[in-house]
């Protein structure tokens, strides 16, 4: 048993369900300015009232297990993307702030609004670039960063930001799709078609861009005898866009929202079969970066608890709140 490939899951696991699951109410501050101030605002905040905080947990799931199991990957990947990790985390705590404050400061509740909208975006977009900028490759020299402070910045990874913006307001307008009734729901659907075509759209451009990105990325999707394993990917990915643009044609109510997570779910399995075995392309490997056995066997200890525990309240918390949101909450 391999216990860095096991690390290398869990930190997988946490990413996703982070993206997945904190990506939807990052969806629906991007998608804010878009709702008619009052009714249809309110309703959209009060959709993810419930759980918002507790989607963070996977960030820091995610973030604080890569830097116990993997931390030359961690001392690297920061300095790389130091100026993407400031915007997002400070977009997050302006939308967290502008989250409490629009309620208890109705004078300036236009200010927070937009402080709302304004961080879920910048938030979103340094998430996108910080990916595009991992998977371009980051400059390592004698086991540290190497690169300068703006290496991040090229056309690929705004295009990477761009592709996370859609895909979050394509979660974004899903969930209000499962969640409100009436004409918010006509209009979460409407957005939806539109973030649904977005997303397809830039997740091609970002899968062709790789193949010229990495000769060593193109080997892996288009050379024998691994694009045998790579070739379910993008297939089954086409079957669920299709299956996505009929549901929301054809009007269903939570659907979308499923058929949009499987879109991020194969589009993080092309994401695997790009990068491994490398947690820093083009050179280091979770093996290279991995701590020491001992530590991990100890963390692996400590996530067996906690895992359970997570996963447990964020079920219950999602049984609860699991009905439609009017005027005065969930009902």
């Amino acid at each position: 048993m391999d216990l860095t490939v096991i690390w290398a899951f869990i930190i997988a696991f946490a990413v996703f369900a982070y993206v997945v699951m904190d990506g939807f109410d990052l969806g629906i501050g991007i998608l804010f300015p878009t709702f008619q101030v009052g009714s249809e605002r309110d309703r959209a905040m009060n959709s993810i009232a419930p759980v918002w905080d507790g989607n963070e947990t996977w960030l820091v799931l995610g973030g604080g297990g890569l830097m116990a199991a993997f931390p030359l990957a961690y001392a690297v990947i920061l300095p790389a993307t130091y100026p993407l990790i400031i915007a997002m985390l400070l977009g997050l705590v302006f939308r967290g702030v502008a989250f409490e404050y629009r309620w208890r400061d109705p004078n300036h509740r236009q200010f927070w609004d937009a402080a709302f909208a304004g961080g879920s975006l910048v938030a979103a977009m340094a998430q996108g670039m910080t990916l595009g900028a991992l998977l371009q490759g980051i400059e390592v020299v004698d086991r540290a960063y190497a690169g300068s402070w703006f290496d991040w910045l090229t056309p690929y990874t705004l295009l990477t930001g761009l592709g996370t913006v859609a895909g979050y307001a394509l979660l974004g307008a899903t969930w209000l799709v499962w969640k409100l009734d009436g004409t918010g729901q006509a209009k979460a659907r409407q957005l939806g078609k539109i973030s649904a075509l977005a997303t397809i759209v830039l997740l091609g451009a970002v899968s062709l861009y790789n193949l010229v990105l990495n000769a060593e990325y193109a080997e892996r999707w288009m050379t024998a005898p691994e694009i045998y394993f790579a070739a379910p990917v993008p297939i089954l990915t086409a079957i669920v866009a299709v299956a996505l643009i009929r549901s929301l044609k054809a009007e269903r109510h939570s659907k979308p929202f499923w058929l949009s997570l499987a879109l991020f779910f194969f589009g993080m399995a092309g994401l695997g079969v790009t990068m491994w075995p490398y947690v820093v392309p083009p050179g280091l490997t979770i093996w290279d970066a991995a701590a020491p056995e001992k530590s991990q066997i100890f963390m692996l200890i400590g996530v067996a608890i906690t895992l359970p525990l997570i996963l447990a309240y964020t079920a219950w918390a999602y049984w609860v709140f699991r009905g439609k949101v009017g005027d005065e909450g969930y009902h």
